[in-house]
């Protein structure tokens, strides 16, 4: 008996029947009979081992699928590249009712964008809502001769079939050359907000065939070239005036101003109510001031009818500092008919000029009311004195311009004093006064028969000498020391 089958029997039978008896084994129970509840002496039941084969097989369709899905995205991203590029070439490729040339863009800014791409030229960037950068622009591609970006950026509306061969026509056989610097200037105004007028200079070109007005019109937002005005050719005369409208005459008075052209000036304004005085006081406050248009919106229209203008001339320092203005009224008989200038008024910018060069013992402004109508020329002396200063030299100069052009012209001037001192030592003042602006326009080249020269003494007072109060009052001695100058033109 071994170990076990002795454990097993002392376990069941309780009686001993020695080391040689042996049990009887227990009847196996059949298949069909319901298996009793197990007990320890059976042992530990034994759990059916299931197949991994349906798991192994479920992962595998997943990394199947997994992998066909990564297989499409990446052939949808690397395939679309290749299909816009395909369709982008077929719709460049002419079909077989259409030109092999493309059609150029709609918008003018683009299609000249689009015409600088086939040249070595960096192409600039235009804003349709800045006219300064469109005339650029076209200022650009003239002095480069190159006309189709040219064309396209001034645009069909301003650009009929006889201004662009004028435009062609006008640099033929030489490069066209822009004036610098600033050769792009802002005329002014021709409605407030709306309609604008710039110009571009042009180089080596007489005087009045020198520019190009561009008129712009905004739209939506949008500065758009309404009108163009070429500069008459070589077999045509210049004209005073290129444009003819309100603002053409007022520009080109200004300009002429500016340029201390006083006869020029002249042919703009009406004779009848502005003196020859006022035109050469505004030349010599231009040169004096040191004055210059205003860059932005030097013109501005204040009234516009049919037969009244008004604008607002603004101009500033060399230095861009003591902005002033002044107004300019025009007028015409009938629509038909031309404008003319038909008052100045000079009030602000003279203001503004004394206050600049106030200083010393000196007053300063070189026009003052007529009593008899008018603007007259004056000059200011140091007390008793009779010297002229450099500033009423260079102001003298300037008259005597205007009288060496024309030996008909002749002046008054009439001598002038304080009231301090006898009335016989003032009177023979007052005569050395008049003789030192007589010496030096003689000296300038003006003619002795041009000129007429009387001594007042004290007794044409442009202010008082003395307070109310019968005090003395330096400042309006200052005014009486002076020198009329009375242009008889």
């Amino acid at each position: 008996m071994n170990f076990t089958e002795q454990n097993d029997k002392s376990a069941h039978d309780p009686h001993d029947d020695g080391d040689f008896a042996i049990a009887p084994r227990p009847p196996r129970p059949l298949r069909s009979q319901t298996p009793h509840n197990p007990t320890w002496r059976d042992g530990a039941p034994t759990i059916p081992r299931r197949s991994k084969a349906p798991l192994i097989f479920f992962l595998l369709i997943v990394l199947i699928l997994l992998s066909i899905t990564l297989f499409l995205f990446e052939y949808e991203r690397r395939s679309k590249p290749v299909i816009h590029a395909q369709q982008t070439q077929k719709q460049q490729l002419p079909t077989d009712d259409e030109s092999s040339t493309p059609a150029p863009p709609t918008d003018t800014i683009q299609a000249a964008e689009q015409a600088l791409k086939g040249t070595n030229a960096i192409p600039q960037q235009v804003s349709p809502s800045d006219p300064f950068d469109i005339i650029t622009a076209i200022g650009d591609a003239l002095a480069k001769n190159d006309f189709a970006t040219a064309e396209l950026l001034i645009g069909k509306t301003a650009l009929s079939d006889e201004s662009r061969a004028q435009l062609r026509k006008l640099a033929s056989g030489q490069q066209l050359k822009l004036r610098h610097p600033n050769a792009v200037r802002e005329v002014g105004e021709l409605e407030i907000n709306q309609r604008l007028r710039f110009a571009l200079e042009l180089a080596d070109r007489e005087v009045g065939k020198d520019r190009i007005y561009f008129d712009f019109k905004k739209e939506q937002g949008v500065w758009k070239i309404e009108k163009m005005t070429l500069p008459p050719t070589v077999e045509q005369s210049a004209q005073p005036a290129m444009m003819l409208d309100a603002l053409g005459i007022t520009d080109a008075f200004l300009l002429a101003t500016l340029q201390q052209n006083f006869s020029q000036a002249k042919k703009f304004v009406n004779a009848e109510t502005v003196s020859d005085a006022t035109i050469a006081g505004l030349c010599i406050l231009f040169e004096e001031g040191n004055y210059k248009l205003r860059p932005q919106k030097p013109l501005r229209a204040t009234l516009q009818k049919e037969l009244l203008t008004t604008f607002l001339a603004y101009v500033v320092a060399a230095d861009n500092t003591h902005a002033a203005q002044f107004g300019i009224t025009l007028r015409r008989e009938k629509p038909e008919a031309g404008w003319m200038i038909h008052e100045l008024n000079l009030d602000q910018l003279l203001s503004d000029y004394a206050t600049r060069v106030a200083g010393g013992d000196v007053h300063y402004t070189p026009l003052i009311k007529n009593p008899n109508g008018g603007d007259t020329l004056v000059l200011y002396f140091d007390f008793d004195a009779n010297e002229l200063t450099p500033r009423t030299q260079r102001q003298l100069s300037i008259v005597a311009m205007l009288l060496k052009s024309d030996e008909r012209k002749k002046i008054n001037l009439s001598g002038h004093t304080d009231s301090l001192g006898s009335r016989q030592y003032n009177q023979s003042l007052s005569g050395k006064r008049a003789e030192a602006v007589r010496d030096f326009l003689v000296q300038s080249g003006v003619k002795t028969a041009q000129i007429i020269t009387a001594a007042k003494g004290l007794s044409e007072p442009r202010r008082p000498n003395v307070t109310e109060t019968g005090q003395d009052d330096p400042e309006g001695r200052r005014v009486n020391r002076r020198t009329e100058i009375y242009l008889d033109f």
